[in-house]
């Protein structure tokens, strides 16, 4: 089987760290990357579309079929905005590229980064995990031949992935000589994006075994470790 999958948020640290991972996997024979900015690099494998508005995909929708997979990596960090801005970044966003690309592709695997805490009952008191677990939820209701919500929680980046908040950078910058320690102390909870990229990839080509795979599975999953 060979993957030809659609890829949002590339320019950001997880998205970027998934895309290298397609570049190096055989069995992914293309890409596409959906960016607002370019992502900057030139790979036989790439094709990239630069879209600002991800509600609106009229434009681009001829460009969105024949596609087995999709690795939705976009999203941005609650901290500092309102929950109806947030939800819409976060809910309509990505619910409308979804379904979009699901009435486009019948058979596709679709993989949302979501995160750890994410909130499935949609009624805790964190705004961010209730707006998350509405997103899960409604992804899941698509007819997908497979959705994983995937719910990662310490991410380190391994191959020089930058984040797009300059303050998340700095905090994995002085974690960065602790990942060694931490990884081996607590190797259910620490996670990379390199694994993240290998566990889309298999949950693919093998599926993923859960629905809601967090760190440990993650990792299990990227060994093919279903």
């Amino acid at each position: 089987m060979e993957i030809k999958a659609i890829i949002t948020g590339s320019t950001g640290m997880v998205g970027k760290g998934v895309l290298l991972e397609c570049l190096e996997n055989p069995e992914v024979e293309a890409v596409l990357l959906i960016n607002r900015r370019p992502v900057g690099i030139q790979h036989k494998k790439i094709k990239e579309i630069i879209h600002q508005d991800f509600i609106n995909l009229d434009s681009i929708r001829n460009e969105l079929s024949g596609y087995n997979a999709c690795f939705f990596c976009l999203g941005v960090t609650s901290v500092g905005k309102t929950e109806e801005d947030y939800r819409h970044i976060t809910y309509d966003l990505t619910t409308n590229f979804a379904s979009t690309v699901c009435g486009l592709n019948p058979g596709m695997t679709f993989c949302y980064v979501s995160g750890a805490g994410t909130d499935s009952s949609e009624k805790g008191r964190l705004m961010w995990a209730r707006v998350k677990g509405r997103t899960e939820n409604d992804i899941l209701k698509l007819p997908f031949k497979n959705a994983v919500m995937f719910r990662p929680g310490f991410i380190q980046p391994v191959r020089g992935e930058k984040a797009v908040s300059a303050v998340v950078n700095i905090l994995y910058s002085l974690f960065k000589p602790l990942y060694p320690l931490l990884k081996k102390i607590f190797p259910k909870y620490i996670t990379s994006t390199e694994n993240v990229g290998k566990a889309m990839i298999n949950s693919v080509l093998h599926g993923s075994g859960k629905t809601h795979p967090g760190n440990d599975d993650i990792n299990k999953l990227a060994e093919n470790h279903v």
